[in-house]
């Protein structure tokens, strides 16, 4: 693991804002329980770049496993909204269907 977080956190010191590398880490984060480290990552990822979508699912589900179930409904209510925006039904489907798990 901290093989594939060191290699990551090498090539994001050539480029820092790389969506896709900086959520590839968070994501490695998850693995070995850093979960703050992958949400500061997640919520920076949407503050930069609300549009990058992905991000939206894993932050609302890292913040229900943190038992912050009301953020995480907000997260997921605005990773929709953006999949929508993006006409990206899959990853709408998939983000409504864990908020109605959580919700309902």
């Amino acid at each position: 693991m901290m093989d594939k977080i060191e290699k990551l956190n090498e090539f994001l010191k050539a480029t820092p804002n790389d969506n896709f590398l900086r959520h590839a880490l968070a994501l490695e984060y998850i693995k070995i329980g850093e979960d703050l480290k992958a949400r500061a990552l997640f919520e920076a990822i949407l503050a930069d770049s609300p549009g990058y979508v992905g991000s939206y699912y894993h932050l609302a589900k890292l913040l229900e496993k943190l038992e912050e179930a009301t953020l995480a409904i907000t997260w997921y209510e605005k990773g929709m909204a953006a999949a929508k925006l993006a006409k990206d039904n899959h990853a709408y489907n998939e983000l409504q269907a864990a908020y109605e798990d959580l919700v309902y």
